[in-house]
């Protein structure tokens, strides 16, 4: 597997363990074992955003994607598993965030192009 590949899917999982951790720290607030949950996700999450910076993404695409990923995907699961309503202004937002992240990516691409042609 090339770096690219094993750095998207890598960045993949932690996007998963930092959602994770999020909604499991709404369900905590009933469930105080789910703590236990909280902490190992945003470990988890942490240590695989690290991984991911290793194998040589940017630092402003993998964060920007992992943050822009996680409020996304937190928003749309917390609709899902609580019930939360998602507003049309919050639908707006994520559209929004979606584009930021695409335009971080596409202007990434674009300098690493840039840079290889110099």
């Amino acid at each position: 597997m090339n770096k690219t590949v094993k750095g998207w899917l890598l960045l993949a999982s932690a996007i998963l363990a930092e959602v994770t951790g999020s909604l499991s720290l709404k369900g905590a607030l009933d469930h105080p074992a789910l703590y236990i949950v909280v902490a190992a996700g945003y470990l988890g999450a942490f240590t695989l955003l690290a991984i991911v910076l290793r194998t040589g993404m940017a630092l402003g695409v993998a964060y920007g994607i992992w943050a822009a990923a996680g409020v996304a995907l937190t928003a749309i699961g917390s609709l899902i598993v609580f019930g939360e309503p998602i507003t049309l202004v919050m639908g707006i937002g994520i559209v929004v965030i979606i584009a930021g992240v695409l335009c971080v990516e596409l202007g990434s691409q674009a300098a690493h192009q840039k840079a290889g042609s110099a």
